[in-house]
């Protein structure tokens, strides 16, 4: 399904192209989609950290246990922001992450979005093969939007939460 909705974008207006019209994510497909804000600050910062010094940052703040913090990070990174690996994070995230109480003032929700946009944009290109940013929530909104595209389910519970 990825590669038929890459073959489908155009970088140039930032849509799928399909026989019956053009369609975009919206920010509200990622808020509805991932409960993620899409008001707020900016996601900026220094682009370079390290994983142990955050580590511990977040284990002497918070006092929790190591594996705790690298368990909220992977998920952040892998879901999110997820590189092409899929197993890490990026590390220009993890300063964003030093202050857990104040997560919630940033727009993830726009990060988010621009970031699949500039991986789909990025993978149109001829010689890239493979691609990064939140498959997750790509694939989510295609089953969701394009029903057409979402796998058959004998399940009819599956199917009419799909509908709706």
């Amino acid at each position: 399904m990825i590669n038929v909705l890459i073959e489908r974008w155009r970088p140039e207006t930032h849509t799928f192209h399909f026989p019956v019209g053009e369609c975009a994510m919206t920010l509200e497909d990622v808020a509805i989609i991932l409960g993620l804000p899409t008001n707020g600050l900016p996601v900026t910062g220094p682009t370079m950290s390290s994983f142990e010094a955050l580590e511990t940052e977040c284990l002497h703040q918070f006092r929790v246990a190591p594996m705790y913090v690298k368990c909220h990070i992977m998920l952040f990174g892998t879901i999110l922001f997820g590189d092409k690996s899929g197993a890490t994070v990026h590390w220009k995230f993890l300063p964003l992450l030093r202050n857990f109480a104040g997560i919630i003032q940033f727009s993830w929700g726009s990060t988010c979005l621009v970031h699949l946009y500039r991986s789909l944009c990025r993978v149109t290109c001829v010689d890239c093969k493979e691609m990064d940013g939140p498959l997750t929530l790509l694939l989510t909104w295609a089953w969701i939007r394009l029903p057409f595209l979402a796998p058959i389910s004998d399940n009819p519970r599956v199917f009419s939460i799909a509908n709706r």
